[in-house]
């Protein structure tokens, strides 16, 4: 393990854990990312691999064939993920989502027919809110689900779905105005559907299309995709929970540990910038010298290590306050802000370590370059943490007047 990143008080399982996960990152995903991530190319057997570590179900309860680990273990497993590619990682989350909404609010027909297939990877996950027009205004959802007979028929467009190719079962969030009268808060009259595909693009079942990959500037690999619902019938048994109205709740509690989720990344990325950076400073020279001697080098790297070190102690104590029972909207928000912004800055100074060679394909900290923005946008903007954040501490600081 590195000297920056440490995480006090974890059990020998944890550790073993880790160590496995680290060692997979170092010798399966480091070597071949940038090639993959040029090529834009699925990492199928770093996917096959994961599989294998049982990673796909590192949260769902050993009833149904998964690990029962804590979200502090998934975070810190993410963590390490990220350090090799973010993409990879990303893979990952989405999944996680879904199996963490079917494990808490999904009905007992819905877990023992999705988390034993999730826990092996067979079935893999992914969760659609996003909609072209609405960005991070969720009440803003047009797509609708209108009840006929013994199903639901579901209409409309969806956006930025990552894993949205190779996913088999797809969480949806729809406006379904069933039982809720005229003038009920929108984020009432929301309904998450388990929506069950064949992976692919096209027509992946009647009434439902995924369009081709959308081209982005980095997070390559994983593939990102639209969402086409066109007279979509689902059967009321895949109604999340089997109650309608509920959507909105639902998703805002897969989004609030995919906001810890994110945060690892940001940590992860953070690191391996910082470990691309200290090395190339070592080894480069001017003025006879390597510019690691240089004091100005020296501030910078020690600016990025303590980034990295807070970044990494907010990570875990927003996982450790879910793992409580406790809620931790704020801490999630606070430790998604933080670590998103500082990963975007110690990439950035790695980068400039890096002088020239940084701008080339050859090193890797180009490519990190491409990817840490998207950490500042996914699972809600530097914005909307704020907004949450500030929210909260209102509600816990009221002034008593």
């Amino acid at each position: 393990m590195t000297r920056l990143a440490q995480t006090a008080g974890l059990t020998d399982v944890q550790r073993e854990i880790l160590a496995t996960v680290r060692d997979f990152v170092d010798k399966e995903i480091i070597p071949v990312a940038t090639g993959l991530e040029h090529r834009d190319e699925y990492p199928t057997e770093i996917v096959e691999g994961l599989k294998e570590l049982g990673l796909f179900g590192l949260m769902i309860p050993e009833e149904y064939g998964g690990l029962g680990e804590s979200l502090l273990t998934y975070a810190l497993c993410v963590e390490e993920i990220a350090r090799g590619w973010m993409s990879v990682s990303g893979i990952i989350n989405t999944h996680f989502i879904v199996a963490y909404m079917l494990k808490q609010h999904g009905t007992q027909e819905q877990k023992d027919t999705f988390l034993p297939r999730m826990a092996l990877g067979e079935v893999r996950g992914a969760f659609s809110m996003s909609e072209p027009a609405l960005g991070s205004d969720v009440s803003a959802i047009s797509s609708r689900a209108v009840r006929d007979g013994d199903a639901y028929v579901l209409n409309g467009q969806k956006m930025w779905l990552t894993n949205g190719g190779t996913s088999s079962l797809v969480a949806v969030l729809c406006r379904s105005d069933e039982g809720h009268p005229e003038g009920t808060a929108p984020h009432k009259s929301m309904t998450t559907f388990l929506v069950e595909k064949e992976p692919g693009f096209g027509e992946v079942r009647p009434g439902l299309t995924i369009p081709g990959k959308i081209d982005k500037m980095g997070y390559k690999g994983v593939d990102t995709t639209e969402l086409i619902m066109d007279g979509l019938r689902i059967p009321a048994n895949r109604v999340l929970g089997g109650t309608t109205g509920r959507g909105f709740y639902q998703m805002m509690d897969g989004v609030e540990v995919g906001r810890v989720n994110v945060a690892a990344r940001g940590c992860g990325v953070a690191q391996r910038a910082f470990e691309l950076g200290v090395s190339y400073a070592q080894q480069r020279q001017t003025f006879g010298k390597p510019i690691a001697q240089h004091q100005a080098i020296q501030f910078k790297l020690a600016e990025m290590a303590t980034k990295v070190e807070a970044a990494h102690a907010m990570m875990v104590n927003a996982a450790r306050k879910k793992d409580s029972g406790e809620r931790n909207d704020l801490e999630a928000g606070m430790a998604k802000y933080l670590a998103s912004e500082y990963c975007k800055e110690v990439v950035e100074d790695a980068f400039r370590i890096h002088g020239g060679y940084g701008f080339s394909k050859e090193y890797e900290i180009e490519r990190l370059y491409r990817e840490a923005p998207m950490l500042l946008i996914g699972e809600g903007t530097a914005e909307i943490q704020k907004m949450i954040i500030g929210r909260r501490l209102l509600e816990e600081y009221r002034f008593q007047g």
